[in-house]
């Protein structure tokens, strides 16, 4: 059962919404006043808040701006009463941050859609996707049916591509987000002796060339398929409208792309101080999970392993025969397959 807290400091009028939320099977916590209601919403964490603005001791816009700087409240659904409907309350209210405005009087049905509404766009920031092409869709999908997201295109085209076809170019212009379904897809970037160096291994799950589209630049780098990879293509259009459109829907998708830049940060900081040994380490550990979603060993050349470990080939070869000699490996055709995968993480350390 949902929770919703009602904030009116009007006896008749708190009394009225209650009950007519109540009818609707809502939990409904009442207050009588901005400060306590600020007071409960921090105490009981509600589903979604319902104010009134003009009140004692703290009005609606101060109750908003008290919830809104903690992080524990700042994301409830935020729904405004106010017996004024000029222009510049809604923007007031609107550029505080409120989710929606009802003007008094309102009848029963306009109440409960609002609520019902802000209570669904809410339910996608809860949400946790799978990283799959099934995830995506989903995702997508709960976002389309918010009412100012139709706009979004309903059938996302796929494309295949065989090892070593290239998605994109280094300095050319993106058009559309690429969202990794199957198979693998390494991004590097060429110094002028074009000499390459691998940024990633993106597997099943991973978005590709967001940095480039959320900056509106060309590629700063290069992506080819390591092996055979099926990748979902998200116009250009689709990433403004879940960005710019509906607040909810950035917030998850947002949190979605910032996972990938921190582990992302969290890898590079990991290799660019390490030892060879650590970074080998790790570079397998990162593999291994990414190998292991499909069951197989890691099956990588040499030339591009080195590449991302920022090694020579022929350190990186020593280096994987110490492994094997210290049992953390098994090297068989050119298949790396782990051993001891606690024993590599302290390496890694």
């Amino acid at each position: 059962m949902k929770r919703i807290l009602l904030i009116e400091d009007n006896t008749e009028v708190r009394e009225n919404i209650a009950e007519i939320l109540e009818l609707s099977n809502y939990e409904v916590i009442t207050a009588e006043n901005g400060k306590v209601g600020v007071e409960k919403a921090r105490a009981e964490k509600p589903d979604l808040i319902i104010c009134d603005i003009m009140m004692p001791e703290l009005d609606g816009y101060g109750v908003l701006y008290a919830l809104s700087k903690e992080p524990s409240t700042a994301s409830i659904p935020f729904i405004f009463l106010t017996a004024k409907a000029e222009k510049a309350d809604f923007r007031k209210g609107m550029s505080h941050g409120a989710d929606d405005y009802l003007t008094k009087p309102f009848d029963d049905l306009e109440l409960l859609e609002a609520i019902e509404g802000r209570l669904k766009k809410n339910d996608i920031l809860k949400k946790e996707y799978d990283k799959s092409k099934e995830g995506l869709d989903n995702f997508m999908n709960d976002a389309r049916s918010s009412n100012s997201l139709e706009s979004l295109s309903k059938d996302r085209k796929t494309r295949s591509y065989k090892k070593k076809s290239v998605l994109f170019y280094e300095g050319d212009m993106p058009n559309a987000l690429l969202y990794v379904n199957k198979g693998k897809v390494k991004t590097f970037k060429t110094n002028e002796d074009g000499k390459e160096f691998i940024t990633g291994i993106h597997g099943p799950g991973s978005f590709l060339g967001y940095i480039s589209l959320l900056k509106d630049i060309a590629y700063i780098e290069t992506a080819t398929a390591l092996e055979g990879c099926e990748v979902s293509i998200i116009p250009k259009q689709d990433l403004s409208s879940l960005l710019y459109e509906n607040r909810e829907v950035a917030q998850k998708f947002l949190k979605m792309l910032s996972s990938e830049v921190v582990e992302n940060e969290e890898k590079l900081l990991k290799l660019a101080y390490g030892s060879v040994r650590q970074r080998v380490a790790e570079v397998l550990l990162q593999l291994d999970a990414k190998y292991e979603q499909k069951g197989e060993s890691i099956n990588i050349t040499r030339d591009d392993l080195a590449k991302i470990i920022g090694t020579a080939k022929e350190t990186l070869i020593r280096t994987l025969s110490d492994f094997k000699d210290e049992k953390l490996i098994e090297i068989k055709d050119k298949h790396i397959t782990i051993l001891n995968q606690e024993k590599l993480k302290r390496v890694s350390i």
